[in-house]
């Protein structure tokens, strides 16, 4: 490891060898899609690969959204593409490239590559991912097969290659440590918060309309051009703010309901002063509902407040019927005990700045920054 450590540390201080992808590739095969009008060549065994299965950070596409059958696949100019070899796009995200994990077929967005001995397919992977090909056309980008071919790839000795695979290939294990302990924590979350929320189910605990228990109030119509400079976040229907203004009409502590658009019924909550507009505020009786237990229950409820949007046109969710809504009232020194309990665990799993997302993506920047550094060469004169 130390003589391979010291090899990649001489050719980063050095130059290499640049080639055009073509010239580093033995086979290149176009991919087709066979006809949707007929049943008999969907769903079958073959895996059937498209950009979108291109799309998550694994370097390897071991599974894909379609599949096709083997007559499918002999009636269409889709291509089988051996596990092993590389898959890169040409349009959509041109340049965006994978490895096969399985043999599979391509669509007729994509190219199958088999490589020369010369060339680790996993490094030219990592290479790729640091490459910006931006590609042509004002709706779909793309760019041409011998566009593709004519990319020029650093060729450094094979086991230059192979070891810094496998550096960047240890940042990659990490990160994926992470990211499926954070999944794993997300969904003991929401189990946790689905059992402490499920009063309604004890016989002991009240139930009241939210129209007994708060006061829902309007926000306050404002465009962008009325606003003034400030760091104050304007809430309308969604779950970011919409811009920023210099002064608030909500203190703090703040349930939110948007109220119409693709967001209607989203359930929001905001520490920090807002100015709200095209939504409404939930206020309850503090001396019987905490506010944050609210958001929670109706956050586990997101769902089925999503579906009492109404109108053909721009949906919305009408503020009675929301007010009608029964929900349970435990002891509110019950309900003070359930919010802290979420909210670390809400902080652990959601927080950009702590806890494990904040982990995973200092992670990321810094396998980002090391895949950059270890692929950036120098090219040696012709």
């Amino acid at each position: 490891m130390n003589s391979q450590g010291s090899r990649i540390r001489e050719y980063l201080r050095g130059v290499v060898p640049f080639r055009t992808l073509g010239s580093l590739v033995e086979s290149n095969r176009g991919g087709g899609t066979p006809s949707r009008a007929v049943e008999a060549y969907w769903g079958g065994s073959i895996p059937w690969a498209s950009v979108g299965d291109l799309s998550n950070r694994a370097l390897t596409v071991e599974r894909t959204r379609g599949s096709i059958t083997t007559e499918g696949l002999a009636n269409s100019s889709s291509s089988l593409v051996r596990a092993g070899d590389v898959i890169v796009a040409t349009k959509i995200s041109p340049g965006r490239m994978r490895i096969a994990g399985v043999d599979l077929a391509i669509n007729q967005d994509l190219r199958g590559l088999r490589l020369r001995s010369e060339m680790d397919a996993r490094f030219l992977t990592y290479f790729f991912a640091t490459e910006r090909i931006v590609g042509n056309g004002s709706i779909v980008k793309a760019i041409t097969n011998p566009q593709l071919e004519a990319i020029k790839v650093p060729v450094p000795p094979l086991d230059v290659q192979r070891g810094i695979v496998k550096i960047l290939d240890n940042f990659t294990e990490l990160e994926a440590e992470l990211e499926a302990e954070l999944e794993a924590r997300r969904l003991q979350y929401t189990h946790l918060r689905r059992q402490l929320l499920a009063m309604g189910e004890r016989s002991d605990v009240r139930r009241a309309p939210m129209s007994d228990l708060a006061v829902f109030r309007r926000g306050t119509a404002i465009t962008a051009k009325q606003t003034s400079p400030g760091t104050i976040p304007v809430v309308a229907n969604g779950p970011v703010s919409i811009y920023s203004h210099s002064v608030s009409n909500r203190s703090g502590g703040t349930l939110v309901i948007a109220r119409s658009g693709a967001y209607a019924g989203f359930v929001s909550y905001w520490a920090e002063p807002i100015f709200l507009t095209d939504a409404f505020s939930v206020h309850p009786d503090e001396s019987v509902l905490a506010p944050k237990y609210l958001f929670y229950l109706l956050q586990s409820q997101q769902e089925s407040l999503h579906s009492m949007k109404q109108g053909a046109g721009v949906p919305h969710v009408r503020v009675r019927e929301v007010e009608a809504r029964v929900v349970a009232v435990p002891p509110l020194d019950e309900q003070v005990r359930m919010v802290e309990t979420l909210d670390k665990f809400d902080a652990l799993v959601n927080d950009l700045s702590i806890g494990l997302p904040a982990e995973l993506a200092a992670r990321r920047k810094q396998y980002d920054y090391y895949r950059d550094k270890l692929l950036t060469f120098e090219e040696a004169p012709a």
